[in-house]
Protein backbone atom coordinates (compact mmCIF):
# COMPACT_ATOMS: atom_id res chain seq x y z
CA UNK A 1 0.00 0.00 0.00
CA UNK A 2 1.04 3.40 -0.92
CA UNK A 3 0.32 6.67 1.19
CA UNK A 4 -0.02 10.20 -0.23
CA UNK A 5 0.51 13.30 2.37
CA UNK A 6 0.12 16.74 0.50
CA UNK A 7 0.10 19.79 2.63
CA UNK A 8 -1.07 22.70 0.28
CA UNK A 9 -1.48 26.79 2.12
CA UNK A 10 -4.16 28.98 1.01
CA UNK A 11 -5.47 32.02 1.54
CA UNK A 12 -9.45 31.99 0.75
CA UNK A 13 -12.01 32.47 3.63
CA UNK A 14 -13.38 28.90 5.29
CA UNK A 15 -16.73 29.19 3.62
CA UNK A 16 -15.24 29.78 -0.07
CA UNK A 17 -12.43 27.27 0.37
CA UNK A 18 -14.99 24.52 1.92
CA UNK A 19 -17.36 25.56 -1.49
CA UNK A 20 -13.88 24.85 -3.78
CA UNK A 21 -13.36 21.30 -2.12
CA UNK A 22 -16.92 20.77 -2.72
CA UNK A 23 -16.32 21.34 -6.21
CA UNK A 24 -13.20 18.88 -6.23
CA UNK A 25 -15.52 16.33 -4.76
CA UNK A 26 -18.06 17.02 -7.36
CA UNK A 27 -15.04 16.07 -10.13
CA UNK A 28 -13.50 13.08 -7.76
CA UNK A 29 -17.00 11.60 -7.94
CA UNK A 30 -17.99 12.19 -11.47
CA UNK A 31 -14.10 10.93 -12.88
CA UNK A 32 -13.76 8.03 -10.34
CA UNK A 33 -16.79 7.11 -8.78
CA UNK A 34 -15.16 8.32 -5.38
CA UNK A 35 -17.75 9.15 -2.56
CA UNK A 36 -17.18 12.07 -0.32
CA UNK A 37 -19.10 12.97 2.35
CA UNK A 38 -17.82 15.75 5.42
CA UNK A 39 -17.36 15.48 8.79
CA UNK A 40 -16.98 18.74 10.53
CA UNK A 41 -13.97 20.93 8.36
CA UNK A 42 -13.15 17.01 6.59
CA UNK A 43 -13.93 16.08 3.63
CA UNK A 44 -13.88 12.09 3.18
CA UNK A 45 -13.53 9.90 0.11
CA UNK A 46 -13.24 6.21 -0.99
CA UNK A 47 -13.83 4.00 -3.42
CA UNK A 48 -12.28 0.73 -3.94
CA UNK A 49 -8.61 0.84 -3.18
CA UNK A 50 -8.82 4.50 -2.37
CA UNK A 51 -9.28 6.02 1.50
CA UNK A 52 -8.52 9.33 2.30
CA UNK A 53 -9.51 12.90 3.52
CA UNK A 54 -8.98 16.20 2.80
CA UNK A 55 -8.93 18.28 6.13
CA UNK A 56 -9.76 22.14 5.64
CA UNK A 57 -7.96 24.34 7.95
CA UNK A 58 -7.45 28.32 7.97
CA UNK A 59 -4.61 28.35 6.26
CA UNK A 60 -3.74 25.38 4.79
CA UNK A 61 -5.62 22.09 3.17
CA UNK A 62 -3.76 18.32 4.37
CA UNK A 63 -4.36 15.37 1.72
CA UNK A 64 -3.94 12.14 2.93
CA UNK A 65 -4.97 9.04 1.38
CA UNK A 66 -3.96 5.27 1.39
CA UNK A 67 -4.32 3.91 -2.04
CA UNK A 68 -4.72 0.09 -2.59
CA UNK A 69 -2.05 -2.34 -4.41
CA UNK A 70 -3.57 -2.05 -7.97
CA UNK A 71 -3.23 2.04 -7.65
CA UNK A 72 -0.21 1.76 -5.79
CA UNK A 73 1.90 1.45 -8.58
CA UNK A 74 0.16 4.99 -10.07
CA UNK A 75 0.99 6.93 -6.60
CA UNK A 76 3.11 9.46 -8.72
CA UNK A 77 0.72 10.19 -11.32
CA UNK A 78 -2.19 10.12 -8.66
CA UNK A 79 -0.03 12.66 -6.34
CA UNK A 80 0.72 14.87 -9.55
CA UNK A 81 -3.06 15.08 -10.69
CA UNK A 82 -3.88 15.88 -7.02
CA UNK A 83 -1.18 18.55 -6.64
CA UNK A 84 -2.63 20.25 -10.26
CA UNK A 85 -6.10 20.55 -9.13
CA UNK A 86 -5.11 21.85 -5.70
CA UNK A 87 -3.38 24.78 -7.20
CA UNK A 88 -6.29 25.54 -10.22
CA UNK A 89 -8.80 25.66 -7.45
CA UNK A 90 -6.74 27.65 -4.58
CA UNK A 91 -3.23 29.45 -6.19
CA UNK A 92 -5.92 31.25 -8.60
Amino acid sequence: MADIDIRHPHSMPMPKAREAIEEVARKLDERFGMACTWDGDCLNFERSGVDGRIELAPEELHVTAKLGFLLSAMQGPIESEIRRVLAEKFDG
